[in-house]
C-alpha cells in the first residue's frame, strides 16, 4: 500500500483529499504544518503539498525532499496559478502541480499516475548483470536511461523525473516534432488529465536548466502551434521558436 502524506492547513480540503485517497486504498497521513511534514517525510511514498503553510513555505519541504534521490514524489496543491509559481515549483522538484479549486478525484488520478511513473523508474534503474547502455542522440544533449542522468556537452544537468522523461522522449527521435498530447501520453500515460500549460511549464524549466548547464536554448525548440523537438539546427523563419515555451 502506497503511503501518501497530505500537507494542507485547510481542514475541509485536507479531509476531502484524505477521504478519496483512503477510499481508493492509499495509506494516508494528514498534517497541517511544515514541522510535522518534515517528521513524516521519510515514511511517505508521495506528498501532496500546499505551498502556503502556517510555519513556513512548502518550497522548504520540496528542497528537503530533493536532497535524496530516493525522496518521495511530490504533487503541489496551490491557489497560486501564475506561470512563475508553477515553473518555480517544477524547477525545485515537484512532479506535478494542481491549482485550487480542484476535484479530489482528479488529485487521486494524478497520485496514481505519478506513483505509476515512479514505479516504472525503479524498474528501469534496478541493478542488472548487463553493463549500462547509454541512450544518446547525435546532439549536444544526451541521456542515459540506466542511470537517469542527462548531459549537455558533457556537463550534467540536474533534472526532475518529469523533465528527464520529457527530454528522453524527444531524444528518442531527434528532430521530430512531438505534439503536447503525444508528450502527455508518453510521459504521463494514457487517460491522464493534464493541461498544455503544464507541459509548457515543464519544458520551460527543462530549457532553463539546459542553458544554465552551458547548453543553447535552441537545443529544445518550440514549433509554434504544434509542439516541441530537440534539434541542433537553428529554427527557420516561420517554423519555430527556440526561446519561448
Amino acid at each position: 500500500m502506497a503511503k501518501v502524506l497530505v500537507v494542507e492547513d485547510e481542514p475541509a480540503i485536507a479531509e476531502s483529499i484524505a477521504f478519496f485517497l483512503r477510499r481508493d486504498g492509499f495509506g494516508t497521513t494528514v498534517v497541517n504544518t511544515l514541522a510535522d511534514a518534515e517528521r513524516e517525510l521519510p515514511r511517505a511514498d508521495l506528498v501532496i503539498l500546499d505551498l502556503t503553510l502556517p510555519d513556513g513555505s512548502g518550497f522548504e519541504l520540496l528542497s528537503l525532499a530533493r536532497r535524496s534521490a530516493a525522496g518521495p514524489a511530490i504533487i503541489v496543491l496551490s491557489s497560486r496559478d501564475s506561470e512563475a509559481d508553477r515553473v518555480a515549483a517544477l524547477e525545485t522538484g515537484a512532479d506535478d502541480y494542481v491549482t485550487k479549486p480542484f476535484s479530489p478525484r482528479e488529485v487521486v488520478a494524478r497520485v496514481r499516475a505519478v506513483l505509476r511513473r515512479a514505479a516504472g523508474h525503479a524498474v528501469a534503474t534496478a541493478p542488472s548483470d548487463l553493463p549500462p547502455a547509454p541512450v544518446a542522440a547525435p546532439l549536444a544533449l544526451q541521456v542515459d536511461e540506466s542511470t537517469r542522468r542527462a548531459h549537455v556537452r558533457g556537463q550534467e544537468v540536474d533534472l526532475t523525473r518529469v523533465e528527464f522523461d520529457l527530454l528522453a522522449c524527444m531524444l528518442a527521435a531527434p528532430g521530430r516534432v512531438f505534439t503536447r498530447p503525444q508528450l502527455i501520453d508518453r510521459v504521463w500515460g494514457d487517460g491522464f488529465a493534464i493541461t498544455d500549460r503544464t507541459i509548457d511549464s515543464h519544458v520551460k524549466a527543462l530549457r532553463k536548466k539546459v542553458v544554465e548547464a552551458g547548453g543553447d536554448a535552441a537545443l529544445i525548440e518550440t514549433v509554434r502551434g504544434v509542439g516541441y523537438r530537440v534539434t541542433d539546427r537553428p529554427a527557420q523563419d516561420g517554423e519555430g521558436s527556440k526561446g519561448e515555451a
